[in-house]
């Protein structure tokens, strides 16, 4: 486990693209923390650092996102409007034994459909200053191959 200090957004996006850098193939990055605590702006880091130069948008109505141009392809889904369930019905187990990288926003709703193998980065923000742009960031792998890349960051 790895904690990061982040005091702005180009921070957390500079360490999503390190991130988007070392990821590989198959690879699952799950993002959780409140609205507003980062996960899209590391996001579109992650895409920069895997050579995706679109707009990276919240896939918060469509559920999931495809970026098809970089090394690696993107899927970038947000599944909190399955807090409810229905994530069995989009297929993800496809999403994540396939050829690029998931990122999965407020996991916790499809937990049941994860892989048991996964980098996972939860986003605390700093609820002392509701205007405060520090968070942190505490990184866990789960698994061996999730273990070197957080060595890697």
């Amino acid at each position: 486990m790895k904690t990061f200090k982040i005091n702005d957004a180009a921070t957390t996006q500079a360490l999503g693209q390190r991130l988007g850098q070392i990821v590989s193939a198959g690879d699952v990055i799950l993002l959780d923390g409140d609205l507003g605590a980062g996960k899209t702006t590391f996001t579109k880091g992650l895409a920069l650092g895997l050579g995706i130069e679109r707009n990276i948008k919240s896939p918060t109505f469509t559920i999931i996102r495809e970026y098809k141009t970089g090394r690696l392809p993107l899927y970038h889904m947000d599944v909190y409007r399955l807090e409810d369930g229905g994530g069995d019905e989009l297929g993800l187990d496809e999403y994540f034994n396939g050829n690029g990288v998931c990122v999965v926003e407020w996991s916790q709703f499809v937990a049941s459909e994860l892989p048991t193998e996964y980098l996972k980065i939860a986003f605390k923000r700093d609820d002392r200053d509701l205007d405060s742009t520090n968070r942190t960031l505490t990184i866990t792998a789960h698994g061996t191959h999730y273990t070197e890349i957080l060595e890697q960051l």
